[in-house]
């Protein structure tokens, strides 16, 4: 009887574990179903050192050479004991928070800095409404993710940290999306950043790297705590800081560092989340109804599309788009560098049946066009068939600038322009852009025997510019005391200026150079000399 009950169970276990497998075709869970919480026990492969992108391994931000493997090792081995969990669970969560909590495997932190964040957080409840009400987009791929991967569950909440789930979000240091990447770092892990798109702020590809991140920070220092304390502050900082401690015969956990307030205060803000999570009516909170199922579906994009038209037939409003796909920074997705779009569950499908459908015309209205040459706003502009003004918003270009040669630019597409932009252009464009050039209007009086390539060898300009300026051919001489027009940089034409002054005219004479005219290269924009 006890082996009949014995394989029953197992029988059971079995048919628990089949049901994972199950193809999820629909974004909401089945209430009468059993769900499978995968194991907290740590992977040991997992765990590993990642065979992906390494941060530098020198220069001020590298961690010191040193030995953390035997404290990280031992480290890593208490939490596999501490997060050990059942394999199955007959009782779905009810939500996805729940989930969440199920999840938990960090140590607690408990001291004078949470309860003061978690006194901040809860005399704030409309903030942390608004906050988790805008991580519902988000929070189940993160989830799912952390899982995969047996990481602990509440670095889902990291990104209330960061950025306050605002996958637009952009630091004093340039740090960009809801995991608030650097541009180097997001470099160094695979995310893209060029014109057209910013991985920094893509929901997938910026969790990915986060955790692949992270992963790496716990790998190296065997500690959770550590590792967030690395991932704000860089995994040097926090290596240097613990090497200081082991030669001063000192703890080396995370309250034992010296460490900047942003960093002290960066766990106790997690661990303070954490906590409201865990009990929100003790905290004079209220979580938004985030159900455990998928919040979007990824879409193939096989065509360049605007923007506004992927909206339209997607049927979901603009800030939804844009809040799904915020590393689109263009009014155009261009297909060979964003082969997918994010869209709500339901949307998906219905975004594809009227992609089928659609007989509107050409799918995008904007194409790139690469500069060959040093030129003015204005003109590129001009050939383009736009209005400057319109021009230089699209493509980001301030005044007083000029685009450099190669650069990827954005304008409209003509109407026989059937052909996509390219991989390497979607890929790797950027806009260069150098200053523009002040030139003073110089007039010189020309000496015995000059020409128009003797005054230009003086003054460092081409013969034909000074040809141009002057409406004379390029062979042409000059008589004796006959006005010459330059335009020189600021500088040489002071300089100019300087050296006649220095040298008195023949009473009578002409000074043999005069400054009289601003020009800024480019907008042609001239200050006539004042009177008297």
């Amino acid at each position: 009887m006890n082996c009949l009950k014995l394989l029953g169970i197992c029988a059971l276990l079995w048919l628990t574990g089949c049901a994972s497998t199950a193809d999820h075709t629909a974004p909401s869970a089945d209430a009468d179903s059993i769900t499978l919480v995968p194991s907290r026990t740590l992977n040991a492969q997992l765990l590993e050192p990642s065979a992906g992108p390494r941060l530098p391994s020198a220069g001020a931000g590298a961690v010191p050479q040193m030995d953390f493997s035997a404290q990280a090792k031992a480290n890593r081995e208490a939490d596999q004991r501490a997060s050990s969990r059942a394999i199955a669970s007959l009782s779905p969560p009810k939500d996805l928070w729940e989930r969440i909590r199920r999840g938990y495997a960090m140590p607690d932190l408990n001291n004078d800095l949470v309860h003061d964040r978690e006194q901040w957080y809860a005399a704030r409840p409309d903030y942390i409404f608004r906050m988790t009400e805008r991580s519902k987009k988000y929070l189940f791929h993160i989830v799912e993710e952390l899982e995969l991967r047996n990481m602990p569950t509440e670095l889902a909440l990291l990104p209330f940290v960061e950025s306050a789930f605002n996958p637009q979000a952009v630091s004093s240091a340039k740090a960009a999306g809801m995991w608030q990447f650097m541009p180097a770092t997001g470099r160094t892990f695979e995310l893209k950043q060029n014109v057209f798109r910013d991985d920094r702020r893509d929901v997938l590809a910026s969790t990915r790297a986060a955790l692949d991140y992270l992963q790496k920070l716990y790998n190296l220092f065997g500690d959770w705590h550590l590792a967030l304390a690395a991932y704000n502050w860089g995994e040097g900082s926090v290596g240097k800081a613990v090497t200081k401690n082991q030669h001063a015969g000192l703890n080396t956990g995370y309250q034992d560092l010296s460490m900047p307030m942003e960093t002290r205060m960066y766990v106790p803000k997690l661990q303070a989340i954490k906590n409201i999570v865990s009990l929100p009516q003790d905290f004079n909170s209220r979580l938004p109804d985030i159900g455990n199922h998928p919040y979007f579906d990824t879409v193939t994009i096989r065509r360049d599309i605007d923007v506004a038209l992927a909206a339209k037939l997607a049927e979901v409003p603009m800030e939804d788009f844009k809040a799904l796909n915020p590393s689109v920074n263009k009014p155009v997705i261009l297909a060979a560098g964003t082969p997918q779009i994010l869209l709500p569950w339901d949307n998906a499908k219905v975004f594809q049946n009227n992609l089928d459908g659609y007989t509107g015309g050409r799918l995008a209205s904007w194409t790139v066009w690469v500069a060959p040459t040093t030129m003015r706003a204005a003109d590129a502009a001009k050939k383009a068939g736009m209005g400057e003004a319109e021009f230089r918003a699209v493509n980001n270009i301030p005044p007083r600038m000029m685009i450099r040669p190669g650069s990827a630019l954005l304008v409209p597409r003509g109407a026989n322009t059937e052909q996509d932009v390219t991989s390497h252009v979607a890929d790797t464009g950027q806009v260069s852009l150098a200053p523009e050039i002040v030139l003073i209007k110089t007039i010189v009086h020309a000496g015995k025997g000059a020409s128009v390539v003797n005054i230009a060898q003086k003054y460092k300009v081409s013969a034909a510019s000074v040809a141009q300026w002057n409406n004379v051919q390029t062979t042409a001489g000059f008589k004796n005391k006959q006005a010459v027009i330059l335009f020189l940089p600021q500088a040489q034409a002071a300089a100019a200026v300087k050296a006649v002054t220095a040298r008195p005219a023949a009473h009578g004479a002409k000074p043999a150079a005069t400054a009289t005219k601003l020009v800024h290269v480019g907008l042609a924009v001239k200050k006539k000399p004042k009177k008297g």
